[in-house]
């Protein structure tokens, strides 16, 4: 019998299928009594479990990060789709096919390695191409950009996600950056390049995606910060040349100031030309990649806007061929 993946659910249909398990964690209700609540994943996406009058060995039966087989019901709670879960068993990996828990196939991955290469030896800034390639030439590293995710849960939460988010990002650049002869076109374009890689050390991603030790006391800015600092002795050792050392300091303002305002983390506002690039060109692939992923899971299938979403404080248009002539969702 085929796979269904979460994507496919609708309510109140019956679930029996293997997930990756994430986020467990064992809650007591206003009665006292215990209850576990999970998010469940596959490549499609996630949801929350729920297994009411649970105890303290069920929840020692299984890390986050591994394969439950799972048995349930699924319902509609606050907008988003859960599982009511009956039976939980912990599945063997061996008789589990990876690929139903990757998001982007491994030949995605490749052409956006690919891709990523070209676009940095594209650059005419003889400094910077050859910092670029201190950083292509690092197996190690260029393992972690292809395999890291960009985030945990929100935007591009999955194996793969950093490396999709960058190359998008760095494609927006080179849109954006001859509309405006002002802007320095390689050091937006490695500023892309740079500005989450300290995600590669923030967030371990074997399976479930979580924060490292690093990540929780660092942060990905200080830590790209880190491994800038590491490559540019690298450049100066490989080449015998030190980067100048004002093109060092305005690749550190990218990193330490994209995420564009004090609240959001950000140690310092833009204050160059590429950092204000670079800050509403991230926000805008977060956001659109966030919103359409969004639309994509809503699993409420009768009605043509989403839920009402706390973080952009709206509703979303599911299906804009339908026009305003189409149900208001209320």
């Amino acid at each position: 019998m085929p796979r269904r993946f979460i994507s496919q659910f609708g309510e109140h249909e019956s679930v029996d299928e293997v997930f990756l398990a994430a986020d467990k964690q064992l809650r007591t209700n206003r009665n006292g009594n215990l209850y576990l609540q999970l998010r469940l994943a596959d490549r499609t996406g996630s949801l929350t479990g729920m297994f009411w009058n649970a105890n303290e060995h069920l929840y020692a039966s299984f890390d986050n990060g591994d394969y439950l087989r799972v048995r349930g019901t699924t319902q509609f709670y606050n907008g988003s789709m859960q599982l009511i879960i009956s039976q939980i068993e912990s599945e063997d990996p061996s008789k589990v096919d990876e690929s139903d828990f990757l998001t982007l196939k491994s030949s995605d991955v490749d052409r956006l390695s690919v891709r990523l290469s070209e676009m940095l030896r594209s650059m005419q800034n003889l400094h910077l191409r050859n910092l670029a390639e201190c950083f292509l030439m690092d197996e190690s590293f260029m393992t972690r950009m292809a395999t890291a995710p960009a985030g945990v849960k929100k935007h591009h939460a999955y194996r793969g996600g950093l490396l999709e988010h960058v190359v998008s990002l760095m494609e927006l650049a080179l849109v954006v950056a001859p509309c405006y002869r002002e802007l320095d076109r390689d050091m937006l374009l490695m500023g892309a390049f740079l500005h989450d890689v300290g995600k590669i050390e923030e967030l371990v991603y074997e399976r479930e995606l979580a924060y490292s030790d690093a990540g929780q006391l660092l942060g990905h800015v200080v830590l790209a910060i880190s491994m800038l600092d590491e490559k540019l002795r690298e450049v100066e050792r490989l080449s015998g040349e030190t980067l100048p050392e004002e093109l060092a300091l305005r690749l550190k303002h990218l990193i330490v100031s994209h995420h564009g305002q004090y609240e959001f983390g950000s140690p310092r506002l833009p204050m160059t030309l590429e950092a204000v690039a670079l800050h509403f060109l991230d926000n805008l692939d977060a956001k659109m990649h966030s919103i359409s992923q969004m639309i994509r899971e809503d699993a409420n299938t009768d009605s043509n806007w989403t839920p009402f979403q706390a973080d952009f404080q709206r509703k979303f248009l599911k299906n804009p061929s339908r026009g305003p002539a189409g149900r208001s969702g209320k």
